[in-house]
């Protein structure tokens, strides 16, 4: 009697955000150099080629507009000095850059 698994099909494997190092650098520094402007599209990105959930793009997009309201809405006056706002910008861009770079681990499976 033959196998039955000898003729099923491959499970298609998990869509690869980056297909080189260099891709990786550049995308984890979108969210860095754009200032934390940036910080949803490597997501959304991700969203559409089927790397992750797009629930998980949404969050970072409502992730990213709470914090730049908050930051506006603490220090809506250029001459404020209140290090909230950028402490705030820190750790969006921190959060953004760590969480593209983590896109194709296979140990992380939140919102894949």
């Amino acid at each position: 009697m033959a196998s039955p698994y000898i003729n099923q099909p491959y499970t298609p494997a998990r869509p690869r955000m980056f297909n080189t190092t260099l891709a990786k650098v550049i995308w984890t520094l979108v969210p860095i150099l754009s200032a934390g402007l940036a910080a949803a599209v490597p997501f959304v990105v991700a969203a559409v080629k089927g790397v992750v959930k797009p629930w998980l793009a949404g969050v970072y997009i409502v992730g990213e507009i709470a914090i730049f309201s908050i930051a506006f809405a603490i220090s809506p006056n250029p001459d404020d000095t209140s290090p909230v706002p950028g402490f705030l910008m820190v750790l969006l861009i921190i959060a953004a850059a760590t969480h593209t770079a983590l896109l194709d681990n296979e140990k992380i499976t939140v919102g894949k």
